[in-house]
C-alpha cells in the first residue's frame, strides 16, 4: 500500500507562538478526481522555459499553542499515513484542521483526504483552507475544482468569480482545464458563459467559452468563440491550438490547412509549429513534418525534444547519418531521457553497419522501456560476431523492471538460440519462461512456432488455441494455426474456417492473404488460390509468398512465369529456406 509523503515535523512546532511566522511548504495538492474530458486543452509544445511560478503571500497564521492534545493528533495522523492507514490519517488531520484553523494544516488535511479518496473530507478540508487563507489562489482553485467535480456548479460559481476577479486571464485558463470534470456539459457551458459575460474583452474568456461549447458538442459555436478570441489577441497560440484540435475532430486536412495558414501569418508561433509538425507526421507526411521539426530545432538548438523528433523522422525515412546527427544534438541538450536517445543512436549505427558503435550505445541504456530491447540488440550483435556465450550471459544477467520486460527477455533468449539453429534449446527456454508466465500470449505464440520446427504439432495447436482463448481478436494466432493445419495436416476444412476468421479480423494482412491462398491451393482451388496469393504478393513481396504464388502458377501450367517470379525473389532473398525448398522440389 502506498504511504503518504512525510510532512516535516516542524509543522507541529510552527503552531507555537515562537514559530508562528515560519513558512512551511507541504507538497502541492492534487486536484480532485478527473474524469476524461471530451475536449482537452491543447498540449503546450513547451518550447520555451517555464515562467516563474507566482509566490503566494504568507498567510496570517493563528496564534495557536502547541498543546499535548494537538501534538498527539498530529503524530497520530502522520504515523497512520506512514503506515498506509490513510483513512485514519485523513480523519485525524481533518479534526486537527477544524480545531486549529491553521491554513497549512487544512491544506495538508485536504491532500491526505484526496490521497485517501475521501471526497467529503477533502471538500471540507479545502473549505477550511480557503477560509483560513482567503488570499490563497491555490486554495480557491482547488475548492472550485472539487465543487465542479461534485457537480455543485451553483456553489462553485461565486468561488470562480473570486478567482476571476484577481486575474481573469489565468482564471479562465484554469477554468478551461477543469471543464472536462463536469458531467453535465450543457450546465458547464451555461456557467462559463455567465462568467465570461463579465469579461467580454478577455481572450481567455472566449477560449473558455469555446472549450465549453466543444464539450457540449456545439463545434460551430466553439469556432465562433475562438474567432472572437483571435480578434482580441491576434496570433494567440492557445486559441489557435484549440481551433486546430476542434477542426481535426472532423477533418484532419482542415486542421493542417488552418495551422499552415496561421504559421504563414505568425511564423514565430512555435507551439503551433510543433503541433503542426506532429500532425504532419500523423498524416504520414514525413518529409514536410521533418522540415518543420528541423526548423524548430534551428530556432531552439538546446531543445532536446525537437532534435529527438527530427532524428526519429530521419531514421524512419532511411537517413541514418542525419538521424545520428540530430540524436547526438538531442543528447548534448541534456535531455531527461538519455536512455531512449542512446537506443535510437544504436539503431542508426546498425543501419550504418557500425556494430561496435551500436553496441556502445545499447550498453548505455540503463533503464526504462528500451532496456530489454537494447540488451536484445547487444546480444544479437555479440552473437553475430561469434561471441554467443557472451550474448547468453548478457541476457541472463539482465533483469526487467516488470513482467512485460521479463517476458521480452525470455523471447530474446529464445530468439538467440533459434538464430543459432538450436531449436530444441529455444523450445526449452520458452517452456521455462511459461512456467513463470503461463498465460503470456507472447510466450505461448513463440513456443508454438518453435514447436512447429520440432514437429510438435500437438504443442503448437494447444498453445495457439490458448492464445486464441486469451486474445480472441488475435488474427495472427488464427492465421498460424490455420496455416499449419492446411500445410501439415489433412484438416483442410478446419484450416480454411480458421483462416477465414483471421481474414475477417485483418482483411488486408498480406501474410493472412497468403495463408488463405495456400489453403485454397491445398484444397485444389487453384484459381481462387492465385487470386489471394497475388493480392498478398502485391501488398508485400515477401519470399515465402513468392514461393507459394510460384507453386500455384507452376501447377496451373505457367512454369515460365513461376520461374521468373522465383528468380526475382531469390535476388533479394538468396537464403530463404521456403523459397529454396520450393525450387529444389519443383525444379530438381
Amino acid at each position: 500500500m502506498a504511504n503518504l509523503k512525510y510532512l516535516p515535523f516542524c509543522i507541529a512546532l510552527a503552531l507555537t507562538p515562537a514559530c508562528a511566522q515560519q513558512t512551511v511548504r507541504p507538497p502541492q495538492p492534487a486536484v480532485a478526481e478527473n474524469p476524461a474530458p471530451r475536449v482537452e486543452a491543447p498540449e503546450s509544445a513547451s518550447v520555451e522555459p517555464d515562467a516563474e511560478r507566482r509566490v503566494e503571500p504568507t498567510p496570517n497564521l493563528p496564534a495557536q499553542a502547541l498543546t499535548p492534545d494537538i501534538l498527539f493528533k498530529f503524530l497520530v495522523a502522520e504515523v497512520a499515513g506512514q503506515r498506509g492507514a490513510t483513512g485514519i490519517a485523513s480523519a485525524a488531520y481533518l479534526d486537527l484542521a477544524q480545531e486549529t484553523r491553521d491554513p497549512r494544516i487544512a491544506r495538508r488535511a485536504a491532500e491526505v483526504a484526496m490521497f485517501a479518496r475521501d471526497r467529503a473530507a477533502a471538500l471540507e478540508a479545502t473549505r477550511l483552507w480557503s477560509v483560513a487563507d482567503p488570499a490563497s489562489e491555490r486554495a480557491r482553485q482547488t475548492l472550485a475544482a472539487m465543487l465542479l467535480n461534485e457537480g455543485r456548479l451553483d456553489e462553485a460559481e461565486p468561488v470562480l468569480r473570486e478567482v476571476l476577479a484577481s486575474d481573469p486571464a489565468a482564471g479562465f485558463m484554469h477554468l478551461s482545464a477543469l471543464l472536462g470534470k463536469v458531467r453535465d456539459a450543457s450546465a458547464a457551458r451555461a456557467l462559463v458563459e455567465r462568467l465570461a459575460a463579465a469579461h467580454s474583452q478577455v481572450a481567455e474568456g472566449r477560449y473558455a467559452v469555446a472549450q465549453a461549447a466543444a464539450n457540449a458538442g456545439d463545434m460551430p459555436a466553439a469556432l465562433a468563440a475562438l474567432e472572437k478570441a483571435n480578434r482580441l489577441r491576434p496570433g494567440w497560440e492557445p486559441g489557435a491550438l484549440l481551433r486546430a484540435q476542434i477542426l481535426a475532430r472532423t477533418s484532419p486536412a482542415d486542421a493542417l490547412a488552418f495551422m499552415r495558414d496561421f504559421l504563414a501569418a505568425y511564423p514565430e508561433a512555435r507551439d503551433v509549429r510543433l503541433a503542426y509538425a506532429r500532425a504532419l507526421v500523423n498524416a504520414n507526411q514525413f518529409a514536410e513534418g521533418r522540415a518543420q521539426f528541423e526548423r524548430l530545432a534551428g530556432e531552439l538548438p538546446r531543445n532536446a525534444e525537437v532534435s529527438f523528433a527530427a532524428g526519429l523522422l530521419a531514421l524512419q525515412m532511411g537517413e541514418p547519418i542525419a538521424a545520428r546527427d540530430w540524436l547526438n544534438r538531442a543528447l548534448d541538450a541534456d535531455p531527461r531521457d538519455r536512455d531512449t536517445i542512446h537506443y535510437y543512436l544504436g539503431q542508426a549505427a546498425e543501419q550504418l553497419k557500425e556494430a561496435d558503435v551500436a553496441a556502445t550505445h545499447y550498453a548505455q541504456v540503463e533503464a526504462g522501456n528500451y532496456l530489454v530491447p537494447a540488451r536484445a540488440r547487444q546480444a544479437a550483435l555479440l552473437a553475430a560476431a561469434g561471441r554467443r556465450d557472451e550474448a547468453r550471459a548478457l541476457l541472463a544477467a539482465t533483469q526487467g523492471a516488470n513482467d512485460a520486460q521479463n517476458v521480452r527477455l525470455v523471447q530474446a533468449q529464445a530468439e538467440l538460440l533459434r538464430d543459432g539453429k538450436e531449436r530444441q534449446a529455444a523450445f526449452d527456454a520458452l517452456s521455462e519462461g511459461l512456467k513463470r508466465y503461463p498465460d503470456s500470449p507472447e510466450l505461448l505464440y513463440d513456443r508454438a512456432m518453435a514447436a512447429e520446427k520440432l514437429d510438435r504439432l500437438d504443442v503448437l495447436e494447444a498453445d495457439l488455441r490458448r492464445v486464441i482463448a486469451l486474445r480472441p481478436d488475435d488474427a495472427h494466432a488464427y492465421n498460424a494455426l490455420g496455416y499449419t493445419l492446411a500445410d501439415r495436416t489433412p484438416r483442410l476444412a478446419e484450416a480454411i474456417e480458421l483462416l477465414e476468421h483471421a481474414l475477417k479480423l485483418a482483411p488486408d494482412d498480406a501474410f493472412i492473404l497468403d495463408s488463405v491462398g495456400w489453403a485454397q491451393y491445398r484444397a485444389g482451388n487453384f484459381a481462387r488460390a492465385q487470386e489471394f496469393l497475388e493480392r498478398a504478393y502485391q501488398a508485400r513481396p515477401d519470399p515465402e509468398i513468392a514461393a507459394h504464388l510460384g507453386e500455384v502458377l507452376w501447377a496451373r501450367g505457367r512454369q515460365d512465369e513461376a520461374g521468373r517470379l522465383w528468380q526475382t525473389s531469390l535476388q533479394s532473398h538468396p537464403q530463404n529456406e521456403v523459397l529454396l525448398e520450393t525450387l529444389r522440389r519443383l525444379k530438381p
